[in-house]
């Protein structure tokens, strides 16, 4: 197993040069699933955790989600981003002390976003925005653990779709110390072209959340460095399972089964997975 200290220089190689896709497992057996399908990193989902522990998306306490990240970091030999939210915290203070906690956790990277959770005042003004990130890179600094930090912007998520405010803010992030750039909710060619052309040459990560939009090719052709999909395999998951149980329950049939994966190759998935960690 490489050391969290590998993890961490194999990361940030990998935001250098061309494209990846950073898939988002929800627990160990999607972790080490990714892993066997050749993925190069993870990243963590906050939502499709969330869904397992029975809440919604930003209902999960800051204790569990540490305990769910170390989790996902030793489910594997992949260096693991954070979806960290917001930071669990409001003031500066108080996101350096739960950047810091993440850190110790092991994991290569971590997003913090400037979404307040108030409908409204959706956003942290970009002074205190600025302030946070800030925070964050010295707490990180002052560990000496080398993760990349991620500066997210929510605008395109809380019901502001401005492309200038979005670059405005990450440009911010980028000057404030954060290694990645990344404002999910973006789609067209026009906005993603924008977004990397305002941070270059720090990399820009963006989201592929549903079937429709640009693919892994045309992304890296505009000069995307990473690709997540957040919740998106969770929620797959989940549609599958949820269209199966109504079958069952509502209309007494069991077609939906006849998708099932057997047991005899997720036995064999797992045995060989295990034997990697």
């Amino acid at each position: 197993m490489p050391t969290i200290a590998d993890k961490r220089r194999i990361f940030r190689k990998l935001h250098e040069t061309g494209c990846f896709v950073i898939p988002n497992p929800w627990d160990i057996g999607s972790a080490r699933y990714l892993r066997h399908l050749g993925a190069k990193a993870l990243a963590t989902t906050s939502a499709g955790f969330a869904f397992t522990r029975a809440l919604p998306d930003g209902g999960v306490r800051r204790d569990m989600m540490l305990a769910h990240i170390r989790e996902i970091v030793e489910a594997t030999d992949l260096p693991v981003n954070a979806d960290f939210e917001a930071g669990y915290a409001r003031d500066p203070a108080g996101v350096a002390e739960s950047v810091r906690l993440c850190g110790e956790t092991g994991v290569a990277g971590l997003s913090v976003e400037d979404a307040t959770g108030d409908d409204g005042e959706p956003l942290y003004d970009i002074d205190t925005a600025v302030q946070r990130m800030r925070s964050a890179r010295a707490a990180i600094d002052k560990a000496g653990g080398d993760v990349m930090l991620v500066g997210r912007c929510e605008c395109y998520l809380v019901g502001k779709p401005d492309i200038v405010e979005t670059v405005a803010r990450l440009k911010a992030y980028s000057a404030a110390g954060a290694d990645c750039l990344y404002a999910p909710g973006i789609r067209t060619r026009e906005e993603v072209a924008a977004v990397v052309e305002a941070v270059t040459p720090k990399p820009v990560n963006v989201i592929r959340a549903s079937a429709a939009g640009l693919s892994v090719a045309e992304l890296a052709a505009l000069g995307v460095r990473r690709i997540s999909v957040g919740s998106a395999l969770a929620r797959a998951a989940w549609g599958v399972f949820m269209k199966a149980a109504q079958e069952i329950m509502t209309d007494g049939r069991f077609d939906a089964l006849a998708s099932a994966t057997p047991n005899a190759e997720l036995n064999a998935l797992f045995r060989d997975t295990a034997k990697q960690v």
